[in-house]
């Protein structure tokens, strides 16, 4: 029998060995975990690889997720900060077991005492090392436990398979309750462990939760008879900006707004006391009001007794909204307490005075007495008061759509008193709440990251800016193009102050200042010094013209001098 050669192909090609590809390998718990963030909308994250979360980056190339890295974990806390108040999404960050969460417990903290929305996914020791104390690399006893404190909850995930849930309530927290940070942690065997058989389907949220109908009737009926009615307003209602200004309308009711409600009303609202709960003129008004209506608000001591004298009071009827059950509790204990979602509170409630008679206000009440007290308040600022005005003022009127944000610096503690914020999420800072240094170049960077099309001016004292100074590399490489005007009066003058007054010999106060601009231009970034409001404005156009950060150092002593001579 003979073959073709045809016929010859085909039987080597039957005796031949198949070849086959081979399987694709199972997607890890890790990856599942990037995919996942995708399905929630998250677009970037702060995190810094290592030994312990390289497994959390494989893919992360071929995700849709933009990631920068800071140079320290508090600043990667610190940038997601940022980025979460001028955008109200969480910040994400990938951080290394051990030292790295212990980095980032600070950013954490003034997160959590701030009610930012802040995810933090960590790895931790395999699970069969857990608390075993045998000196794995970056054990702790309970990283988890460390970490609690200052979280809505933190979760170590024992198997792939509590992944979709967990972060399900996670983002329950940031979406339909107070939110805080959350943090999860992966064990090294679970990142790796298979979760293809994972769906990645959302899960639906929960409803924010509603006030109670007869709490709204019941708070119509006491603001709709007040004469003197008077709104404390908190971060809380950052999304209620249509119905606080739709209720004090319709009440005449003065508005104080705390520091990171700066912007619920704008500058030249009639109505706007800005943020003076701790100035004397101020206080005596709250304290005539008859009814007093607090929503989204600690009533705490960082934006109501900054003084801390103890002097802030409430004679009146108060009434507190708040999404928090247990904060209405604190404080200052309510007559009527509505636990709910300041937005839907606020439109019930203004639909519920649409329907009665509201008395009109006190003859010398409303936007009258507004103008007074604020006369009142600016009478109480002393040179160097004005002297800050003016460069925070200067910032504004240069870039009209700023975001500024601040570190814990003199001009910044001025300006949480008489800067009024043209819209919100636009000035916040690191003095309230917790009140740590070095968080405003870091979040100046995310806040830049979260708002790319507005201008960011970062404002920091020569001290605070040692703390994070690093971070100024991690913007040349992001390419985020921040003004960072630093106020430098070479020390910690602020608790020198408090040290004199107080009769102590100032010691560890009048720290060494390094060359800030030689600095910034070794990172290779813009740098210049200024010392008046002219060349300020001028830094700050040109700041805005870069793709990288301008360092803006301002000489305290030469710019009092030279305001004074304006």
């Amino acid at each position: 029998m003979k073959f073709s050669d045809t016929d010859r192909l085909s039987v080597v090609s039957a005796q031949a060995p198949q070849v086959r590809s081979a399987p694709a390998p199972e997607m890890t718990c890790g990856e599942m975990l990037v995919k996942l963030l995708e399905g929630y909308g998250v677009e970037w994250i702060f995190g810094i690889p290592g030994a312990h979360t390289i497994e959390l980056y494989r893919g992360l190339a071929d995700a849709r997720l933009r990631h920068v890295t800071p140079r320290h974990e508090q600043g990667a806390g610190f940038m997601a900060d940022g980025y979460a108040r001028v955008t109200g999404k969480p910040g994400v960050c990938f951080i290394i077991t051990g030292p790295g969460m212990t980095n980032i417990a600070t950013a954490m903290a003034q997160a959590y005492a701030d009610s930012i929305p802040m995810l933090v996914i960590s790895s931790v020791n395999a699970r069969h090392q857990l608390g075993n104390g045998n000196g794995h690399l970056h054990e702790l006893p309970s990283q988890r436990d460390t970490v609690a404190g200052f979280t809505a909850f933190s979760h170590t995930l024992m198997s792939p398979d509590e992944l979709p849930d967990v972060l399900a309530r996670a983002f329950a927290v940031f979406e339909s309750a107070r939110p805080r940070p959350v943090h999860i942690e992966l064990p090294l065997d679970v990142i790796t462990a298979p979760a293809g058989h994972l769906s990645l389907a959302r899960v639906p949220m929960p409803a924010k939760p509603k006030a109670a109908a007869n709490a709204i009737e019941q708070t119509a009926e006491r603001l709709a008879q007040a004469r003197r009615p008077l709104l404390l307003v908190g971060g809380g209602a950052l999304a209620a900006t249509d119905e606080v200004r739709a209720l004090a309308a319709r009440l005449q009711a003065p508005v104080a707004l705390t520091i990171n409600a700066k912007g619920v009303l704008p500058p030249d609202h009639p109505l706007l006391l800005g943020s003076t709960q701790s100035t004397r003129p101020t206080r005596e008004l709250v304290r005539e009001a008859d009814v007093v209506l607090a929503v989204g608000t600690e009533l705490g001591e960082t934006d109501y007794d900054v003084v801390f004298d103890g002097g802030f009071a409430i004679d009146g009827t108060l009434i507190r909204i708040d999404i928090d059950r247990a904060q209405l509790t604190r404080n200052f204990p309510a007559d009527i307490a509505i636990h709910a979602d300041a937005q839907q509170a606020l439109h019930a409630l203004v639909a519920a005075l649409v329907r009665k008679d509201v008395a009109l206000p006190a003859a010398d009440w409303g936007a009258a007495r507004v103008v007074q007290t604020r006369h009142a308040v600016s009478q109480t600022f002393d040179a160097a008061a004005l002297a800050h005005q003016r460069l925070i003022e200067t910032a504004a009127a240069t870039l009209p759509d700023v975001i500024m944000v601040g570190d814990s610096t003199q001009p910044v503690y001025t300006g949480n008193v008489v800067y009024d914020a043209a819209q919100p999420r636009s000035w916040f800072n690191a003095s309230t709440g917790y009140g740590t240094l070095g968080y405003g170049l870091p979040a100046a960077i995310g806040a830049r990251i979260g708002a790319p099309q507005r201008p960011v001016v970062c404002l920091i004292g020569d001290g605070g800016l040692q703390f994070t100074l690093p971070e100024l590399g991690a913007a040349v490489e992001a390419g985020v193009p921040v003004a960072v005007v630093v106020w430098n009066n070479r020390g910690y003058a602020e608790i020198k102050k408090y040290m004199v007054e107080r009769d102590i010999t100032p010691v560890g106060v009048d720290i060494y200042t390094p060359d800030f601009v030689t600095i910034a231009r070794g990172f290779g970034c813009e740098a210049r010094r200024i010392n008046n409001p002219a060349a300020l404005a001028d830094a700050l156009r040109e700041a805005m013209t870069q793709r990288v950060p301008t360092l803006i150092e301002i000489d305290e002593s030469q710019w009092f001098e030279e305001v004074r001579a304006c």
